[in-house]
């Protein structure tokens, strides 16, 4: 096998998640955040189900979702890195059964 073959073939399942900015989505009942594999930014969502499994007092509006969010942070990156780790796709999506 040639060196760029086994480059081609590793999988390299490491996110990073430098950008800070998040956003709830309404319609989805979710925070979306972005994750960085090298130069390719990945869309995240958590769902208001999954924080509710970390909160479990967590009410359903939005400044109290994204509070949830912020405070739970590296929960919840860990939790997407293990999301992303299962293989390439369009949107990861953290469900309650995620954490």
């Amino acid at each position: 096998m040639w060196p760029w073959q086994r480059l081609a073939n590793a999988t390299h399942a490491r996110v990073t998640f430098p950008n800070q900015s998040r956003s709830y989505d309404a319609s989805l009942r979710a925070v979306r955040f972005w994750g960085y594999d090298r130069s390719m930014e990945n869309s995240f969502f958590v769902t208001s189900e999954a924080l509710r499994r970390i909160e479990p007092e967590l009410q359903a509006d939005e400044a109290s979702i994204l509070r949830a969010f912020d405070g739970n942070r590296a929960r919840i990156y860990q939790a997407a890195a293990r999301v992303y780790a299962r293989g390439r796709r369009s949107v990861y999506d953290l469900v309650a059964g995620d954490f």
